[in-house]
């Protein structure tokens, strides 16, 4: 008898040699719980960002089964293994309901057949080459943002995931919470007049300690996990700590990544260009300046004030000294939305101040009906769950590579015009600075071998 028939008598009741009714598993006969019948994704990056977010947001849809995590650490990969097992342990209530596979290089993650996607939770400046060779190698992606860490690696991404046709997600999440998306419409539909002014709240970071090197921690690739950057001597304050997931210091790094500015920037230059339009495009100037530490081991920026201007006559400043979040000024009145629960004061982005998620300045504003033939914009309810959505069905999702590449662009050209103390005149389209030669510099890097994008052949 053929094991498939085989396996569908017994399940429709046939007796076993033993004289008991056998029950086989659904899994088994390829139901709901089957491989087959899910979006089997590997975790590459198990810090605080994939632990405390991305995993959570995923595994708890039915679709979904995280089958594999990769990290550099170990002890980290070994600590998300439990993490996740133990989650479908008690979703299940089968003590062997999975068997999370490890991995301890991404690139071999990226062989196993039976892995659908990936979920790309890694520093900043390992964002977009496990990107690109995921989609090389027909892997659909969730990439936490900034999606690069410079202007070419961005494009390059940009143009990888348009020749593969791999959905990639951007994780600039506020696209899936509905008072950006609420503020967004209002001000496209001219609910406060003719847009003339954004600002957007951004803190900064402060200084750390000056450190000495230290001994690498056993089970951690430190070679490795600087990638395509310098190498430096090995710290913990310049990495991430090895007891807990409170927040690594190479964000604080101008090595690994920009501050502040790409940390919280992409999520805000994102959502403040679906209000004002801009969303595949970009600013036609932008001028900063900015506070960087004389000493110690995070050198990213502190206090700063940027101004960029577009075509279509707003002009964006970006400043610590704002409230986090983004107020749309128009000749009508004016709009604030924020992620609601918090925003940082001025002085010290560590305290935490209560704010509305949305508020006008005027309440009509708020309770205004977008109508049937006015601007509606995409709408999402949940980031990850949006993503899964579009793996099954192929559309574009919510957050895709160029929107997150030209949202990015307007974080690092901010950058570059922290350190270059003059306006900058930015062309959006060639992506370079317009006779600029200085400010062009900035947007590559050297990467060291055998890391970096400038390696990938596609």
């Amino acid at each position: 008898m053929k094991r498939r028939k085989f396996i569908n008598n017994i399940a429709l009741g046939a007796v076993g040699t033993l004289g008991f009714p056998t029950i086989v598993p659904a899994h088994v006969l390829g139901g709901k719980d089957a491989p087959s019948n899910k979006i089997n994704i590997g975790q590459i990056g198990c810090g605080r960002i994939a632990r405390t977010h991305d995993l959570p947001s995923t595994w708890r849809y039915e679709k979904a089964r995280i089958m594999a995590v990769c990290d550099l650490d170990r002890n980290r990969t070994e600590d998300t293994k439990k993490l996740v097992e133990e989650y479908y342990t008690k979703k299940t209530g089968q003590s062997n309901y999975i068997d999370v596979k490890m991995y301890d290089d991404y690139r071999e993650m990226l062989l196993n057949k039976d892995i659908d996607a990936v979920m790309i939770s890694t520093p900043d400046f390992w964002h977009a080459q496990p990107a690109m060779e995921a989609a090389l190698a027909g892997k659909d992606i969730y990439l936490q943002k900034p999606t690069s860490l410079t202007i070419k690696e961005g494009r390059q991404l940009a143009e990888v995931i348009k020749k593969t046709g791999r959905i990639l997600q951007v994780g600039t999440q506020q696209r899936s919470s509905s008072q950006f998306r609420r503020a967004a419409e209002l001000v496209r539909n001219g609910r406060i007049g003719k847009l003339h002014t954004v600002k957007v709240g951004l803190p900064g970071d402060p200084s750390g300690p000056v450190v000495q090197a230290m001994p690498v921690p056993k089970g951690f690739n430190y070679e490795m996990w600087l990638g395509s950057t310098p190498y430096i001597p090995y710290t913990e304050l310049s990495v991430h700590p090895q007891v807990g997931y409170d927040r690594p210091g190479w964000l604080r790094m101008e090595q690994f990544g920009a501050g502040m500015i790409t940390g919280w920037g992409q999520h805000h230059y994102d959502s403040a260009a679906w209000g004002m339009d801009t969303e595949l495009t970009g600013p036609i100037s932008v001028e900063a300046v900015a506070e960087f530490p004389k000493s110690g081991v995070w050198d990213v920026h502190g206090d700063f004030m940027a101004k960029a201007e577009y075509a279509n006559g707003i002009t964006m400043y970006t400043s610590g000294g704002f409230p986090n979040g983004i107020r749309y000024e128009g000749t009508e009145g004016w709009i604030f939305v924020s992620r609601g629960d918090y925003s940082a004061t001025p002085s010290d982005p560590t305290s935490k101040v209560r704010a509305k998620a949305i508020d006008a300045s005027n309440p009509a504003i708020l309770e205004s009906v977008i109508g049937e033939k006015e601007i509606h914009l995409y709408h999402s309810d949940e980031q990850h769950g949006n993503w899964l959505d579009c793996i099954e069905s192929r559309k574009e999702p919510i957050s895709p590579i160029e929107i997150g590449h030209r949202a990015c662009t307007v974080c690092l050209i901010t950058h570059v015009a922290m350190k270059i103390p003059r306006k900058l005149n930015w062309d959006a389209k060639k992506e370079q600075f317009i006779n600029d030669a200085e400010a062009n510099r900035y947007l590559s890097r050297t990467q060291r071998a055998p890391y970096g994008t400038d390696r990938i052949k596609f």
